[in-house]
């Protein structure tokens, strides 16, 4: 059993009568995997990415192709640690910035050993 598409745009105010039904079916994967062979979603833990609209349990669709560059989220690894930061690269340096103010940003020493695993694309946000 495949989740249905609407046809249309969807209003968020008040139902049109217009639109009262759906047609097709949806396959996610389409919309919102680009590469299939490069991408892989992760579970979010913790706070530090609020501000960019990430929340502690969602989910990220992450692209090893795309390029990282400054402003990209990222999954990365700093000295064996793993997290979820925005990528900043300056003329002093690499900082990993926290999207909270209550998390310090880390700047990247140059001796330390930084792998970026992917950027983010896409955060799938969990109401309930």
């Amino acid at each position: 059993m495949h989740p249905l598409l609407a046809p249309v745009s969807v209003a968020a105010g008040y139902p049109s009568p217009a639109q009262d039904y759906f047609d097709g079916r949806i396959n996610l994967n389409d919309h919102l995997i680009k590469d299939v062979t490069s991408t892989y979603i992760i579970r979010v833990s913790g706070h530090s990415m609020e501000g960019a609209g990430i929340s502690d349990g969602d989910e990220l669709i992450v692209n090893r192709a795309l390029e990282p560059k400054d402003g990209s989220i990222v999954v990365a690894v700093l000295d064996g640690e793993l997290t979820v930061k925005r990528l900043r690269i300056t003329p002093t340096g690499v900082i990993l910035q926290a999207e909270n103010p209550d998390y310090p940003d880390i700047r990247v020493p140059e001796l330390a050993s930084l792998v970026i695993w992917g950027t983010a694309s896409v955060a799938l946000h969990h109401l309930l």
